[in-house]
């Protein structure tokens, strides 16, 4: 499968990207921890269909030590016991502020609260730019049809 456009080669999609990349690294920086993180990105890609972002960070959660079996039951939270109180909120989060189009009230004030619960506000300004951050990288890589399956982690690092 051919990308119908290459992020690396346009001009317009790589200056973009590049802001995009830029606003992760301030996410990595940031005190939420990085497994939630790569949690809500890995979730978010599969809610999107973005095969890229799904093949990335799955890869990169598993170099980082992350156990396949919390990373294959992700799409299935609500039913597995290896995800703690917190994840299980930031996923809430993740699937509601990327489902936003299928809810009418966007965000629930119950998925908000449950999040507060567990982080600080620095925390949760983290977890909404992550979300913002993820699902734009999700939407261009789909609309370009970015093929799935050759990434290494690091890669981009």
């Amino acid at each position: 499968m051919e990308p119908r456009l290459n992020p690396f080669a346009s001009p317009v999609m790589g200056k973009v990207f590049k802001h995009l990349v830029a606003a992760n690294k301030q996410l990595l920086d940031s005190t939420l921890p990085q497994a939630t993180q790569e949690l809500v990105k890995l979730r978010a890609s599969q809610i999107n269909g973005c095969g890229f972002c799904t093949d990335m960070h799955f890869k990169d959660a598993v170099h980082a030590g992350e156990k396949a079996t919390r990373l294959n039951l992700v799409a299935a939270w609500r039913e597995a016991t290896v995800f703690t109180d917190a994840e299980r909120a930031a996923l809430e989060l993740a699937e509601q502020g990327t489902r936003l189009a299928d809810g009418a009230g966007g965000v629930t004030d119950e998925a908000w609260a449950n999040a507060a619960e567990h982080y600080d506000e620095e925390q949760l300004a983290a977890l909404v730019c992550l979300i913002a951050v993820i699902n734009a990288f999700n939407r261009g890589n789909v609309m370009a049809r970015m093929p799935a399956g050759d990434y290494q982690p690091g890669q981009f690092a």
